[in-house]
């Protein structure tokens, strides 16, 4: 099996390049440092580089702002820019897609968290669905959850969190705005890679989420990098502050089941991981 791994240079890629070479061989596309450079910004004119390709999974993605003069730049990107790599797809006899999403799409336009990425990638799947449907392409969609890993490469989506580590590492207490001990869905990119490696190898098509079947509060992950990093670290609330909302999705173990496989990795061991990463820099 030989896979196109579009947005190669992205943090999750760059987990499931690995796991995915464990049964096929993978070319990598991108703006840079890429076997084939391919930018989703500009007209993709990569058809007559490509060699005999399997599948193309597309894991690239703009997390620009919500602003309204960033909003037409990330369309640009995540929704049209999918639908070329669908045109991309016929032209080039490529007979699956794999569409990473992100379960943002399934947020109410009311939710205090959606955006134009959330907006942006729901129009990208739905293109896709419409478009691979109407060319007899395979299509899988998988939708994870807010994901973090051990190193740098996870802080930018996820500055909150890798901060809230900062702290716990510096044996700081972790001041919360409210009083309210939030949830959240967090999800190791180990296990979104391993995961997603395993329904591709299985030729599974479709539309999934990816996430942890529990959620965790703040109080949880600081429990649990405080365990991690041997800190005396505690939560403290700010009660004169504002309230942080929940941002947790309904539970959905359908790709779980169907792989009869399951996240292996729950926050304890994210942040031994994330710990051990750190210690191993010293």
């Amino acid at each position: 099996m030989r896979i196109l791994m579009v947005g190669a240079t992205s943090s999750l890629a760059r987990a499931l390049i690995p796991a995915l070479s464990r049964f096929a061989e993978v070319l990598t596309a991108g703006r840079s440092n890429c076997d084939i450079q391919l930018d989703l910004a500009a007209p993709l004119d990569a058809v007559a580089r490509l060699p005999q390709i399997d599948v193309l999974v597309n894991a690239a993605a703009s997390f620009a702002s919500s602003d309204p003069a960033d909003i037409a730049a990330i369309e640009r990107i995540n929704a049209l820019g999918t639908l070329e790599l669908c045109q991309l797809c016929s032209a080039a006899a490529i007979p699956h897609m794999v569409q990473i999403s992100s379960i943002f799409t399934t947020l109410p336009a009311n939710s205090p968290f959606y955006s134009a990425y959330a907006l942006s990638k729901r129009h990208a799947d739905e293109l896709a669905q419409l478009y691979c449907d109407k060319a007899g392409i395979a299509l899988t969609i998988i939708r994870p959850s807010q994901f973090y890993g051990a190193g740098p490469a996870y802080r930018k989506h996820q500055p909150f969190l890798y901060a809230l580590i900062d702290q716990v590492a510096n044996n700081q207490d972790v001041s919360i705005y409210g009083s309210h001990d939030a949830q959240r869905n967090f999800i190791h990119v180990e296990d979104v890679a391993r995961l997603t490696a395993r329904a591709i190898e299985h030729g599974l098509t479709g539309n999934y989420a990816c996430t942890q079947l529990h959620a965790v509060r703040y109080s949880d992950i600081i429990k649990a990098a405080a365990s991690a990093f041997d800190s005396r670290s505690q939560m403290v609330f700010m009660r004169d502050k504002p309230d942080i909302p929940d941002n947790i999705c309904a539970v959905d173990d359908t790709l779980f089941r169907l792989l009869d496989s399951y996240p292996e990795i729950p926050i304890e061991i994210g942040m031994e991981k994330e710990a051990a990463y750190r210690k191993s820099l010293t």
